[in-house]
Parts: structure tokens; C-alpha cells; sequence
């Protein structure tokens, strides 16, 4: 059954208000509540001087009302008397300026002091608080590269750099082998040479540019690892999640999720429609109610991650106050996104915050309470869920889909290296090729290259720069469809060109080679004729030599005739990024290759599955009729959905 909660930080109100606040939690229906995250001066106030009266009581207070407490590590912000004794801890950002103190997130993930300082606090926690019954679970630090805070330029971080490098290489020669640096008298005599990527004429190698992003990932992994086994160690039995940002590509979230028993992250559909990749009037047109697709893609993600197990540890009650803009979605928002989360794998949705603060950098961020307690509309909303939620069946589970969508964060990082045109976004193309699924009603898994292919019926690849021997193996042993998309197979894991040309070791799957790419102005910059219609394609284009069938040719006075998709029984490779519209055609093409039902574009209206339950959510400004089978029970809703509506229904 799908478990609430909400975000709660005691230290921020007065002491004789946790008693009520809990007792209304509890009366709203929630079974969660997490606190402790930004509490280290609280319970630190000197150094080595703790005070774990209020943590103490608040767990207490919580606790008795008959709310399960996930206790947050306070590594994320290190209190000002640390910082003053130790100032290598802050980092340095990219226009070599130190980060200073004021904020949070001040802190480098190389930094030895930091290191040792972040142990020691999460372990005066676990000792305190490792077999407290109140406490129920862990999260560790709170959403790692908020504010751009992964890459560190301190000494501290080249120093870690350098030690990294010689790790990874072994020798100097290998690295001036695997970096290029013949081209324009780059060498280097020894490790100690190297620097960081940062402030050089032009652009660095982009070798020297990925293995800078994968230390830094490293970095982050083994300071969260560091955590979890403190955590593990003196809190048997309880679960650790962090909570991740929305489709954030600074480290690779698949392998710090690896030591975490469940993965998590932080929802915030309006500031990610503002700074998302829609077109401006799409952007007006879902201005309260977001992306109807970019929510659902990090819900996959991070369930992918989490191997199954997900939680939204912040989900946004209403204006935030970080975007560019800071609109208020659309009554009954709160309650779409909530079950939208549960309808894609989320087993505990938590809201932030309790109470909005009247104080502070956030006072313009919602809450379910008014600062003045009065509930505001996510309040409401919530209350709406709880109810709701007892209508449905349990024990329903997500069941394995019949697309995956392939997300490789070395691939990402490469083409962030080498855009080759600076509207080439991979992240954006990724989501595109997703909604273009989801809006032909199709439950998509999203998969590592390390993850089991058995049971998929296609395998969609948009942007594999760097394929790895293991997953094209457990291609060719699986049964499914492949579709490649441009740039596939393009760099070697040392950011090379591979020895007999794109795509490298993906030829053992179809025969081509490309021999040359080109970035393109505009999504309109070329035409294809794909079956006897006529598309628009652009940004990027390949042309190849291939001994398959061709599937689309180009139409354009440049080279016509020449092949934009080419295909085999099992695999196809696409030679151009496609306009929404060949994108959608081709998606039902190959859904149909796959023998994969799906239903004709659903508009604004998106449908999810867990078990035998559907649920319908409608993102647009219009009511829609559903496509519900006569043989099904409506559990929540009518078949008629409304704007920002949900219906649930159950297959008899």
C-alpha cells in the first residue's frame, strides 16, 4: 500500500508546537516523517560539545504519536565553527573562487578533513540513535550535486585527482596514450603534472574532461559509502536511501545506489517544466500543471536504481521558490503527482515541507501548513490520498515492462564533452524518445547496461556513446528488438574514434560504418521519407556505408537517397535525430516490429500500471474520455478525467 510522509524539521519551531504537529501528521494519515538533515550545529553547537536533548525529544515526541522516523546524517551542512578550523573542507567552484560558508552543500567531496569530520558525526548519530525503535530508516547527506556541487577545483580535489589518475593508468605513458596528448604538445612527465580541467585557451582533451567527471563521481560514491557502512554497522536491519535530484547527470546514480537498500528522490514538477526542454508555448500551455512526462522518467530512473524500490522523499506541495519562475500548480496537482509516483513503483511519497518557514532562504516555498499552521491546499490534497488509498487493493507491484529505455551515464558525460553543436543535448533527446512511448500508453523500464535484458521485447538505446562488451552480449542473448540511435557505438571508453569506425563493437550487431557526422541549426535542417510519408529531421546527421535493408532515406538536396534508418531482423539504427512527429511514427514502428500493443497518442492524458491496476492522469486544460475496458472496475474517479484529474481502475 502506498505509505506518506512529510519532511519535518524541530529545531526550526518551538518546542511546544511538536506535540500538536505530530498528532496532526498523524490525523492527516501520514506513516512517515524525516528529520536531522541540516541539525549538526543543533546537536554540535561546540566541537565535540553534543546536545541531543531537542533530537532526542523530537524523536520522541514523533515517535509516540505513531509516525516512523527516517533520521537524516547532517553532512550537508557542516557547521561555521568546522569550517573555521579546517577551511580546506569548502570547495572551489569552476571561476576558482572558494564556496564559502552561509548556505549548505559547502563542503568537497576530496577534502580528508571533511572526510574523517563526515564519519565521525554519522557515527555519534548511529550510536545515539542505531537502535532507537522510533527510528525506522536512514538518508544519507541530502540530495548530493544540488547547486553544482560535485566538481570541486580546491587542492584538495587536484591532489585526489592526481592520485585517482595514477590509479586508473597506472603509468604516465598510458595516460598520455588514453588522453592524446600528442595532439598539440600536451604530454606529460609524470602525474604531478597534470592539472585540473579548468581555465585552459581552448577546450580541454575531453579524455582528460570524462575522467575528471568519472573521480568526481567516484569521489561521491565512496563518501556516501562511507555512511552506509557506519550506518549499516551500528543500525542493523534498517534501510538507507538518499535522496537524488531530478535527471541529474554530474555521477553516476547506478553505482552510489548499490549501497543503498532503497533509492530516492526529490520532486519538483514546476521548476523542472521552467528549466526543462520544452519549446516556450508548450511550457505556457502546462505552466501548472509540468512536463507530463519528465516526473514519471526520474520515477523509472530511480526505480531502476534502486532495483525495485523507490521512494520520493520531497514532493513539491506547491510554489517553490529556486526557478526562474515560481508558479502554483494547478489544484489537485499534488494529488496526480502523489499517485502518479505510486503508479510507477514509489512504495512512500513524503511531502516538503510540514510547515512553510516564515524565515530563512525558503520562505517562499510552500508547505502543507501556512507559517501560521492554517492548512494550505497540498494539505487538502493529501488528505484526499489517504482516503483514497484505502479503496485500492494491496501488495500490488510493479511488474516488469515490455520496453527498456538504456540510460548510461558514461555516454552522457561523453557527448556533454563533445556536444559537436551546442543544441545537442543528450538528456533532453532521452526524455523526448520516453514521451514519445508514453504517449502511446507504453509502461517503460529504464535499465544501466549492467542491468538483465530477459523478458524485454525492445530495447531502445538513444544515446549509447559507449557500449560495453557485457551488455551487447546480453543483447544477443536476449530475444528483443534493438533500436540505436544516432552516436551509438561512437567513442571508445578513452574517447576515441574506434579502430574501423562508428559504431565500434556495435557492428557485431548490424552491419554499418559512419563515416561522417554533422550537427545541424535546426530540428527542419534535412527531410525523410520514412514508408511513403515524409518527415523532418535535424541537429545531428550520419551518413554511413551498410550492407542492411534500408528503412528511410534522406530527401534533401545533400546527398539524397542516403540511408536515415537501416535495420536487420533484430536491430536498427537510426543515422538522424528525428522531429517529434518522425519520432512518434517511428516509435509505433518499431512497437509494432516488437509486437508491443499500443494505443493512438493519448494527447495530455498519460496511463500507468502496477499489477493488475491502471491509473489515467490528465495534464492538460481539457476533460478526456478514457479508454477503459468494459470488463474493469472503477476504483478512484470517473471515466470521464478531468484537469489535473486521476481515475484508478482494476482489471476483472
Amino acid at each position: 500500500m502506498l505509505e506518506l510522509g512529510v519532511c519535518y524539521y524541530p529545531e526550526q519551531w518551538p518546542r511546544e508546537k511538536w506535540p500538536e504537529d505530530a498528532a496532526r501528521m498523524v490525523e492527516l494519515g501520514l506513516d512517515w516523517v524525516r528529520i536531522g538533515e541540516f541539525s549538526w550545529s543543533a546537536v554540535e553547537p561546540e566541537p565535540g560539545q553534543f546536545d541531543w536533548s531537542f533530537m532526542d525529544e523530537a524523536i520522541d515526541v514523533l515517535g509516540k504519536a505513531g509516525l516512523k522516523v527516517i533520521l537524516g546524517t547532517p553532512t550537508a551542512a557542516p557547521p561555521k565553527w568546522l569550517i573555521d578550523r579546517h577551511p580546506d573542507i569548502l570547495a572551489v567552484g569552476p571561476d576558482g573562487h572558494v564556496r564559502r560558508f552561509g548556505a549548505r552543500r559547502h563542503y568537497c567531496f576530496s577534502s580528508r578533513t571533511y572526510f574523517r569530520e563526515a564519519a565521525r558525526i554519522t557515527r555519534a548519530f548511529v550510536e545515539r540513535y542505531g537502535h532507537h525503535p522510533f527510528v525506522r530508516a536512514w538518508q544519507t547527506d541530502n540530495e548530493y550535486g544540488d547547486h553544482d556541487t560535485i566538481y570541486s577545483y580546491s587542492a584538495e580535489a587536484e591532489r585526489a585527482f592526481r592520485l585517482w589518475l595514477e590509479n586508473r593508468y597506472g603509468t604516465i605513458d598510458a595516460l598520455n596514450e588514453a588522453w592524446g596528448t600528442r595532439f598539440w604538445s600536451m604530454r606529460y612527465r609524470h602525474f604531478d603534472e597534470v592539472d585540473l580541467p579548468l581555465h585552459v585557451v581552448e577546450e580541454p582533451s575531453p579524455t582528460h574532461l570524462v575522467d575528471f567527471v568519472r573521480f568526481s563521481s567516484d569521489q561521491v560514491v565512496q563518501f556516501n559509502r562511507q555512511q552506509v557502512e557506519i550506518i549499516r554497522a551500528g543500525s542493523p536491519g534498517r534501510p538507507v536511501t538518499h535522496n537524488f535530484m531530478s535527471h541529474n547527470i554530474d555521477f553516476d546514480h547506478f553505482k552510489l545506489s548499490e549501497d543503498l537498500d532503497v533509492a530516492s528522490w526529490d520532486v519538483y514538477p514546476m521548476g523542472g517544466l521552467i528549466n526543462g526542454r520544452l519549446p516556450d508555448e508548450e511550457k505556457a500551455r502546462l505552466l501548472r500543471t509540468g512536463d507530463p512526462d519528465q516526473v514519471a522518467f526520474n520515477h523509472d530512473l530511480y526505480r531502476a536504481a534502486g532495483r525495485g524500490r523507490v521512494w520520493v522523499m520531497e514532493q513539491q506541495p506547491g510554489p517553490v521558490n529556486w526557478a526562474a519562475h515560481n508558479q502554483a500548480p494547478a489544484d489537485g496537482m499534488v494529488r496526480l503527482w502523489t499517485w502518479l509516483a505510486y503508479a510507477h513503483g514509489v512504495d512512500m511519497v513524503a511531502y516538503f515541507r510540514w510547515r512553510q518557514a516564515p524565515f530563512a532562504q525558503e520562505q517562499f516555498h510552500a508547505g502543507l501548513l501556512l507559517p501560521d499552521s492554517t492548512p494550505d491546499q497540498a494539505f487538502h490534497e493529501t488528505a484526499t490520498v489517504a482516503a483514497e488509498r484505502e479503496r485500492l487493493p494491496k501488495n500490488r507491484q510493479r511488474e516488469r515492462a515490455k520496453v527498456a529505455l538504456v540510460m548510461d551515464y558514461e555516454s552522457r558525460w561523453a557527448s556533454r564533452a563533445l556536444p559537436q553543436g551546442r543544441t545537442y543535448q543528450a538528456s533532453a533527446i532521452c526524455l523526448d524518445w520516453y514521451a514519445a512511448l508514453s504517449r502511446h500508453g507504453v509502461d517503460i523500464d529504464i535499465v544501466s547496461q549492467e542491468s538483465d535484458l530477459e523478458g524485454y521485447a525492445l530495447v531502445i538505446c538513444p544515446d549509447l556513446l559507449i557500449p560495453n562488451t557485457g551488455f551487447i552480449e546480453r543483447l544477443k542473448a536476449s530475444q528483443a528488438k534493438v533500436l540505436f540511435g544516432p552516436r551509438s557505438g561512437s567513442k571508445t571508453p578513452d574517447m576515441h574514434i574506434p579502430d574501423g569506425l562508428p559504431p565500434g563493437p556495435l557492428r557485431d550487431l548490424i552491419d554499418i560504418r559512419v563515416t561522417r557526422v554533422e550537427s545541424l541549426p535546426s530540428p527542419e535542417s534535412e527531410t525523410v521519407l520514412h514508408g511513403n510519408r515524409s518527415f523532418a529531421a535535424g541537429t545531428w546527421r550520419e551518413t554511413i556505408e551498410t550492407g542492411e535493408s534500408v528503412l528511410a532515406t534522406f530527401t534533401g538536396a545533400y546527398r539524397p537517397g542516403s540511408p536515415a534508418l537501416v535495420g536487420n531482423a533484430g536491430v536498427r539504427y537510426l543515422t538522424a535525430l528525428p522531429s517529434r512527429e518522425w519520432l512518434d511514427a517511428l516509435m509505433r514502428d518499431c512497437l509494432d516490429w516488437a509486437g508491443i500493443s499500443w494505443l493512438p497518442d493519448l494527447g495530455d492524458i498519460r496511463l500507468a500500471r502496477r499489477g493488475d491496476l491502471t491509473f489515467a492522469f490528465n495534464f492538460g486544460t481539457e476533460a478526456k474520455e478514457l479508454p477503459i475496458p468494459a470488463n474493469a472496475g472503477i476504483l478512484v474517479g470517473e471515466s470521464y478525467l478531468e484537469p489535473a484529474g486521476v481515475t484508478i481502475w482494476r482489471h476483472i
